[in-house]
């Protein structure tokens, strides 16, 4: 076999892997998210990826859409159609080693992309911190408040990245007491 087409088959591999796990998501993921997924499963370079992920992209079979401020990749109707036409070219043992990845790094990027936060200048001393908890791509909680300076705005961030299992339900609890008037 001359590598020219060891080559093709493994381009052809790589995009029905990538179809395989958007299917699997049922669902948004970021891009950074999938390349985690795929590169752990299949040592691909990020370039690599990219190209083949573009080609999925302009046949139509992986959307791209704007959730939340951010772009999320979602596997397309065409996109399943052709995973099932294709699935067989995916040799058993990448399918069994795409299984067992998946499973371990999609809850890793389900935990990590639970706790966003973030602040925008307003001016130079005026600043707006939003923290979020986001739950299967859903906002389950946000608030947004105001800081006096860059630095009261960079504690808050930090805060919530580092405390938010904590400070979240003591807000919640806070808000569902009952308070004597």
């Amino acid at each position: 076999m001359s590598s020219n087409s060891n080559n093709t088959t493994t381009l052809a591999e790589n995009k029905v892997l990538i179809l395989y796990i958007l299917n699997l998501i049922d669902g948004d993921i970021v891009q950074d998210g999938l390349f985690k997924i795929i590169s752990s499963i299949n040592n691909l370079n990020y370039f690599y990826f990219k190209q083949i992920l573009t080609d999925l992209m302009d046949s139509k079979l992986v959307g791209v859409y704007t959730k939340e401020d951010e772009p999320v990749l979602r596997i397309t109707s065409e996109g399943k159609n052709a995973y099932i036409l294709t699935k067989d070219v995916m040799p058993g043992i990448l399918k069994l080693k795409a299984d067992s990845v998946f499973k371990k790094e999609f809850s890793n990027i389900e935990e990590a992309s639970s706790v966003i936060a973030e602040f925008t200048p307003k001016d130079e001393n005026n600043y707006t911190v939003t923290l979020k908890i986001v739950e299967n791509n859903e906002t389950i909680f946000e608030v947004k408040t105001y800081a006096g300076s860059r630095e009261r705005a960079k504690k808050i961030v930090e805060n919530w990245k580092n405390h938010a299992n904590t400070i979240y339900p003591n807000i919640l609890n806070t808000l569902f007491e009952e308070k004597k008037s």
